[in-house]
């Protein structure tokens, strides 16, 4: 296993297992015309591409021999989607393809969330989660997050409500 950083020579990819992951977590529980029109603007290249080039954002592809599994997106400063606390890093992706989750890649992937967040002497560490998403809360409870808030979140022409997390590291 190991984890590298995203280029922007890796878009396609990051696009294919962003679409991948989102869709095969969210489709059941979503009207398909919501979900189609999500995904068709928030993984567009040009949109990716822009928050690869944040310099405020981080992605990591999580490889298991040369078969990317997974990947992160981490927000410091202008590019977390909400002000939540001060010297936070915020933890926007996490995703985990479907045949490879429960065995241990979201773990290493939130581990080095957690280091990278200390490394840059940050004081916590937040994410949001869709009320419904149960499995992923659980193991966001298992790592150390606690519910602080939530914020409401649009999915097509429905109002969803998201849980906002956060890992205090002091």
């Amino acid at each position: 296993m190991k984890i590298v950083k995203v280029t922007t020579d890796d878009i396609k990819e990051l696009q294919t297992i962003s679409f991948r992951t989102f869709d095969d977590t969210f489709r059941e529980m979503n009207h398909p015309d919501n979900l189609k029109d999500y995904l068709n603007k928030a993984f567009t290249y040009d949109k990716l591409q822009r928050e690869l080039e944040h310099p405020n954002s981080y992605f990591y592809f999580l490889y298991d021999n040369d078969k990317v599994v997974g990947y992160l997106k981490l927000n410091v400063g202008s590019a977390q989607t909400e002000d939540i606390a001060s010297d936070s890093l915020e933890i926007e992706r996490l995703y985990i393809l479907k045949n490879y989750q429960n065995y241990g890649y979201g773990k290493k992937l939130m581990n080095f969330a957690i280091n990278f967040a200390v490394d840059e002497n940050k004081k916590s560490v937040w994410l949001g989660v869709w009320e419904k998403n149960k499995k992923a809360i659980e193991f966001y409870k298992r790592s150390g997050f606690k519910k602080v808030t939530e914020h409401k979140f649009q999915m097509g022409d429905e109002t969803q409500t998201d849980i906002i997390m956060a890992h205090s590291l002091k």
